[in-house]
């Protein structure tokens, strides 16, 4: 059953190749690393969080969102795995801490719209993580279109299912729905990227492959505990 109904909006997707055993190792027990013609990736994501809301409630909240992903499975699923949720937004960060056990962290954020061009900056306050500064400007460069399946762009952002550790390592997950993305490739100026260094990985090696998404609705459910032990083979 759905619980939040919301909108994602100028979603940027910032894509870097990494060693599978170095995200591996990272990952809390139950989680697999998965690949993609044998690499991991690591991907920062900044977006605008719009009208997030209870299923049913007629008030809903907006706000910016950045975090640094990777891509996983468990139990047979894949999805995505949260280092860190950053959101300028008091309230929620709250709610989902206490009531969901997920690791967001306040942080202040402007966001800046130009057409299709998005500056975003981000400087995390929170005390409970290390600093995290970013900031981007990053715009598409070709029409939209649907992912191919079987493509490296399918396999970085079509995925039903997220995973995140509470501060105590127990991992939770929850589906979310959505039409397949309209995606568009996309270019990146990025100033500053503190993400990496905040979650325990060397700054990334060259240009990041680079997509974004002007909107998109989407659906989430509630949040179920992950039991079991995953095995990442190479």
């Amino acid at each position: 059953m759905d619980l939040l109904t919301m909108t994602w909006r100028d979603v940027g997707f910032m894509h870097w190749p990494v060693e599978p055993d170095i995200v591996q190792s990272t990952l809390p027990d139950g989680l697999a690393v998965d690949t993609y013609d044998g690499q991991a990736w690591l991907s920062v994501v900044p977006f605008q969080m719009a009208d997030i809301r209870p299923r049913g409630s007629p008030i809903g909240r907006s706000f910016g969102e950045l975090n640094l992903r990777t891509y996983v499975v468990a139990d047979g699923t894949p999805g995505v795995y949260f280092y860190n949720l950053d959101a300028d937004d008091r309230l929620s960060v709250t709610l989902a801490r206490r009531l969901f056990q997920l690791s967001y962290y306040r942080a202040s954020m402007r966001v800046r719209t130009d057409g299709d061009s998005v500056e975003f900056r981000s400087s995390r306050t929170s005390s409970r993580a290390p600093p995290a500064d970013f900031h981007a400007t990053y715009e598409p460069t070709e029409p939209p279109s649907t992912p191919e399946p079987g493509s490296v762009e399918s396999f970085l952002v079509e995925r039903y299912r997220f995973y995140a550790a509470s501060d105590d390592g127990t991992v939770y997950y929850a589906d979310i729905d959505h039409e397949p993305w309209p995606l568009q490739t996309g270019r990146a100026d990025i100033r500053t990227n503190g993400l990496f260094a905040a979650s325990g990985f060397d700054s990334p090696d060259g240009e990041p492959l680079v997509h974004y998404c002007a909107e998109i609705p989407v659906t989430a459910g509630r949040l179920h505990r992950l039991d079991g032990v995953a095995q990442y083979t190479d």
